[in-house]
């Protein structure tokens, strides 16, 4: 069973970047499919963005398309997003989730992280 850590929230000021970052141990990272989600206040977990085991392939939600980048780093067992032109909107507690294949991880099915916790101030 894999484990997930977040790493990388805080407060920061509409318009600026913060990079999240996952850490994975306890499986092969390479035979995951690594993904994004959010949760705010009231609101139920969101995906945000997805990549497969090789890197080669992503996926992003339309609210965040064109602002986040998903990438992983196979030698670090970990996988990132950069957030840039952050809005009071991308306020919330970001989780990472790992599974065997990338459609398995949009839907939420792998292994969970803790979360940190994202504020964009306005």
């Amino acid at each position: 069973q894999v484990q997930l850590v977040e790493s990388g929230g805080g407060l920061v000021q509409a318009g600026g970047s913060l990079r999240l970052s996952c850490d994975a141990s306890g499986g092969t990272f390479s035979s995951y499919a690594m993904g994004w989600f959010r949760q705010a206040p009231g609101k139920e977990r969101e995906f945000v963005a997805a990549i497969n085991r090789s890197g080669g392939y992503t996926l992003y939600s339309d609210s965040v398309k064109g602002r986040f980048t998903i990438s992983r780093d196979i030698a670090k067992n970990t996988v990132y997003l950069q957030m840039n032109s952050l809005r009071p909107e991308d306020t919330a507690v970001y989780y990472c989730n790992a599974g065997s294949v990338i459609a398995t991880v949009k839907v939420g099915g792998g292994s969970w992280g803790q979360g940190t916790q994202v504020t964009v101030s306005s």
